[in-house]
This record gives C-alpha cells, sequence and structure tokens, in this order.
C-alpha cells in the first residue's frame, strides 16, 4: 500500500493583481462571455450601466465558448490591449 499526502502547498505563481482604477469616467470595458445561456445578456446590459453612469466605452463581446475551461491562449492579452477593465459573467 502507498500513502498520499494531499497536503502539498500548491505550485508558486507569479500572478499579480492589477491596480485599482482611480475613476471609471472614459475608461474602456472588454466584455467575455463563456458561452453559458444568458451571460452575454448579463454582461451587456451591465456594460450599458457603466456606460450610462461613467460614459464607458464597451468593445465588441469576447468569447471563450466553455465555461469550464481557462481563455484561450491570448485571448486575455488581446483583451487587456483593447480594454481598461473587464465584466465576464456566468449565465443559465
Amino acid at each position: 500500500m502507498e500513502l498520499m499526502d494531499p497536503t502539498v502547498p500548491p505550485p508558486q505563481r507569479g500572478y499579480a493583481r492589477a491596480p485599482a482604477l482611480t475613476a471609471l469616467q472614459g475608461k474602456t470595458i472588454g466584455l467575455l462571455t463563456n458561452g453559458k445561456v444568458n451571460g452575454d445578456v448579463l454582461i451587456t446590459e451591465t456594460a450599458a450601466l457603466f456606460s450610462a453612469r461613467h460614459g464607458c466605452e464597451v468593445t465588441p463581446m469576447f468569447s471563450k465558448n466553455n465555461a469550464s475551461a481557462p481563455a484561450p491562449d491570448g485571448l486575455l492579452e488581446e483583451i487587456a490591449g483593447q480594454a481598461d477593465f473587464l465584466l465576464t459573467a456566468m449565465g443559465d
């Protein structure tokens, strides 16, 4: 019998949070849907509120098409090149 220790530490990753935005006025919103039903509706309606209240611009919606998988390679970098912040949501 071989015993396995499930308490090993997780791998170290080099992720860091982006600095908080100081204001939303005039910022550009990136939209990312995961392919679930109504997720795109929720994101679109939320973006409309940001646009009306803060004058935000909105990018065309991006999609990762699979709620259980990470975004495809390069997609988040592409969105980051076009937007100041990202809205994403799950539907159903």
